[in-house]
């Protein structure tokens, strides 16, 4: 295509070519037409003259055919040339494509000797193959004859032996286990018996190293603390201010501040005692700033309780909040954080509520890892297993209040039940709150947890004892259970049935008014008729 390209170049002009480009098919170039015309044109005949006679001289140039004709036979010497050379091209290109059809060709017939190959090494394999599973038919065959016999002479043995034995198969197979297992009972036994003390030894080991490492971890530090609080006064005229006029100062203290006020136990301080833990710290923070203010007056002291009350309520909530956040509770009512912000100031025998219920939690938290326990229920039962403590104007133990407390803020049951059952009044009923009790027994019951007054103690219960023997009923009195019952034995001669209601009611308000106790005291009249005879 090239090649007549070039050609067309050379005989038509590039004018032309624009033109034809533009117009449609290229027309004989005019110089060609001209020459076809030629011989029919008339040829003037040229004048031949002197410069001087107006004639045109003339021109030495070539004429117009001449120039036309040598141009065609360059354009046709260099066509030949042009297609010299296409030719060589193209015997070129034939010569490469031969060549590689050759090569082409020689690859074809070493890939398809190798199929060959190929094929033939295939064709043995199978032919293998064929034979060897011809053998193998046969071999099964064989295998197959020879199992149906070995079949047929066991079961000619089996009914041999059943004939010879006068037993069948499965009774023979029966009494065998049977003689078998009676052989082996007592190497049975002994293994189990061996395995069980194992067991129990290692269960008892197990349990200490599991107790061992909740205590350790629960361990807290503190120091024993009591339920008296004192005041230390700048001097002894302090106490004169403090008494007031005819007393009026004292009286107003203590009824504004529910605390008995003892200033002649020693020199130099005042003893404030109430079982309430809030009110003596209220009562104690009031009295020292009174004494730094000096203006001791009825009037004073009230706004002075007020104060201090309301700035108690805040240290309380955070001290609850301290606690929550120190065992890992984040969603407790509000109103519970607060009570149990109560705690800070509530000792139980010297021992500080927040610590033994941090102590007791961080225990309960690790037995219950150890066993697989729900351990959230067992946090927030030893949270709150003592939440009753604190609670003020409820009748009852600790306990009832603070399952009716609980319960009030929707709490859930299965914690409910350990705060309830941590003292076995009520019988566990999971396995979180005997874990809740068994943490709770061993913070309170620890070495050097607790610790009461010695004479306070027997004071407390010479107390008990002396106001119920204070009516001429009783007969005897006896403070038991660590003073929180005493049991009241009337005479029957001096009283009658309705003696032991009176008489219980009337003491117990007795030990309301005139006692400081923890928890409850219980008051048991018993009143018994005796009659006895001799048969002779």
């Amino acid at each position: 295509m090239s090649l007549f390209s070039t050609l067309s170049s050379i005989f038509v002009g590039p004018n032309q070519q624009q033109k034809s480009a533009k117009h449609g098919p290229v027309k004989p170039p005019q110089k060609l037409r001209d020459q076809r015309t030629l011989k029919h044109v008339p040829v003037e005949p040229i004048k031949l003259g002197h410069p001087s006679s107006g004639a045109r001289p003339l021109s030495p140039t070539p004429s117009a055919p001449q120039r036309d004709d040598t141009s065609l036979r360059e354009s046709q010497a260099r066509a030949r040339e042009i297609i010299v050379e296409a030719k060589d091209e193209a015997l070129r290109l034939r010569e490469k494509a031969e060549g590689e059809v050759r090569q082409l060709r020689q690859e074809i017939s070493e890939k398809e000797r190798s199929i060959d190959q190929k094929l033939s090494s295939l064709d043995q394999r199978l032919k293998a193959l064929d034979s060897r599973d011809e053998e193998l038919q046969k071999h099964r065959g064989e295998l197959e004859k020879q199992e149906k016999g070995l079949e047929e002479l066991k079961q000619s043995l089996v009914k041999k032996l059943e004939q010879a034995a006068g037993l069948s198969r499965e009774q023979a197979k029966q009494q065998i286990l049977e003689n078998l297992e009676k052989k082996l009972d007592k190497e049975m036994a002994t293994l189990i018996q061996t395995r069980e003390n194992v067991a129990k030894e290692e269960a008892d080991e197990k349990a200490k190293e599991i107790l061992v490492d909740a205590m350790r971890h629960g361990a807290t530090e503190y120091v024993t603390e009591y339920t008296v609080s004192v005041v230390k006064l700048p001097d002894e005229e302090v106490k004169g201010r403090i008494i007031g006029k005819d007393g009026r100062n004292i009286r107003a203290f203590e009824q504004a501040t529910g605390v008995d006020i003892d200033l002649d136990d020693q020199p130099g301080q005042v003893r404030l005692s109430s079982f309430d833990p809030v009110r003596r710290e209220i009562a104690r923070i009031t009295l020292e700033q009174l004494i730094k203010d000096g203006r001791i007056q009825p009037t004073r002291i009230e706004e002075t309780v007020q104060k201090v009350t309301t700035e108690l309520k805040k240290i309380m909530f955070e001290e609850g909040k301290r606690l929550c956040y120190a065992v890992g509770v984040y969603n407790l009512p509000s109103d519970l954080i607060q009570v149990l912000g109560r705690f800070k100031y509530r000792f139980s025998y010297g021992q500080n509520l927040i610590a033994h219920t941090l102590e007791e939690t961080k225990i309960g938290a690790a037995l219950a890892k150890e066993v697989g326990a729900n351990v959230e229920t067992v946090k927030l039962g030893c949270l709150l297993h003592d939440i009753g403590k604190v609670v003020e104007g409820e009748e009852g133990s600790h306990v009832e209040i603070g399952v009716n407390l609980l319960k009030k803020y929707n709490i859930p049951q299965v914690i409910i039940d350990c705060v309830e059952q941590h003292h076995e009044d009520v019988h566990f009923t999971s396995k979180e709150s005997i874990l809740v009790y068994i943490a709770d027994a061993i913070s309170g019951a620890r070495p050097g947890a607790r610790y009461e007054n010695y004479e306070e103690y027997v004071k407390r219960l010479t107390k008990l004892e002396d106001i119920a023997k204070s009516y001429a009923q009783v007969k005897e009195a006896y403070a038991i259970q660590a003073g929180r019952e005493v049991r009241v034995i009337l005479n029957p001669e001096k009283s009658n049935d309705d003696d032991t209601t009176v008489l219980s009611h009337t003491i117990k308000e007795r030990v309301e008014k005139e006692m400081t106790y923890p928890g409850t005291v219980t008051v048991t009249v018993v009143r018994e008729i005796r009659a006895s005879d001799v048969a002779k």
